[in-house]
């Protein structure tokens, strides 16, 4: 019992040193060289942890959304107060974000520049004038733990999100499909993911054709690890609108320790207080 508590306090000084080693490096560095360290830094720590058998690995779907996540179960119930409130900025869509807009640099290229919009209601803190605009939804969502992202993502008719990989192994996504065109029933609106480790391991975009698709239902919850190659398309004639959130990812305690700091110091950055700012819906 006393090696098992000397082995956890040496990890958890471990997991806080290395979080302000982190902050240390972050505020001295450029935009890209920040993006790098995400990537190979820290996002290197939750690869180490996986291979040793610390952190279990995710299928690319987990569709049992409240076995990890229970809070969650509160999205579905209050789907139509989040439909019909989505359903009312959409009347003022025209001053909506688009998201090759929301970040700067970082979302003015690439998967970004699309016929996108993103009403935001939270990123690593809550956009409070946003949160008026829809207060129910934003009541529901203050009530979850765990979110560091929430915002409606709204995909117009005939658009196409390319394949690529998410940025940090400290989350899984969820979706909720908000408005989703017929409900599916061409099976028009959809999200792929390839969780094979080799083809992510090479880094190959053409491996998403072998991916496990998932469909967007009404009030219906997804999970996903968005860290594997994925991509999405709406290829219908109307709107689609999905509630995304960026969750805080089940871990042991140290790790969690570690992945929570990286969050802190990360939504005290200059970009995402930027994000904030850019995301405010203006009259």
């Amino acid at each position: 019992m006393r090696t098992l508590a000397i082995v956890g306090l040496t990890v958890f000084v471990v997991a806080v040193g290395a979080a302000l080693w982190a902050a240390f490096r972050i505020r001295r560095m450029t935009a890209a060289e920040k993006k790098s360290l995400l990537k190979t830094g820290v996002n290197g720590v939750f690869t180490r942890f996986e291979e040793w058998g610390w952190l279990e690995p995710t299928p690319a779907f987990i569709p049992h959304v409240t076995s990890v996540y229970p809070d969650l179960a509160l999205l579905e119930e209050g789907y139509p107060d989040i439909r019909a409130e989505c359903e009312a900025l959409l009347q003022i869509k025209e001053k909506l974000t688009d998201t090759k807009d929301l970040g700067g640099a970082y979302t003015q290229k690439g998967i970004h520049v699309i016929q996108w919009k993103t009403f935001l209601f939270k990123s690593g803190r809550f956009v409070e004038p946003n949160c008026a605009r829809a207060p129910k939804t934003a009541a529901i969502l203050k009530r979850i733990p765990g979110i560091y992202t929430a915002f409606f993502s709204i995909l117009e008719p005939d658009q196409y999100i390319t394949p690529h990989w998410g940025y940090y192994k400290g989350f899984l996504r969820y979706h909720l499909g908000v408005i989703i065109p017929n409900d599916n029933a061409n099976g028009e609106c959809w999200l792929r993911v390839n969780a094979d480790p080799e083809a992510n391991e090479r880094r190959d975009r053409d491996a998403i054709e072998k991916g496990e698709v998932y469909y967007w239902k009404n009030g219906r919850g997804i999970l996903f690890n968005d860290n594997y190659l994925h991509d999405a398309r709406n290829a219908s004639d109307q709107i689609r609108v999905v509630l995304w959130l960026d969750m805080r990812r089940p871990m042991p305690w140290f790790l969690q320790v570690f992945n929570m700091a990286c969050m802190a110091i990360a939504h005290r950055e200059k970009s995402i207080r930027k994000i904030r700012e850019n995301s405010l819906v203006r009259d």
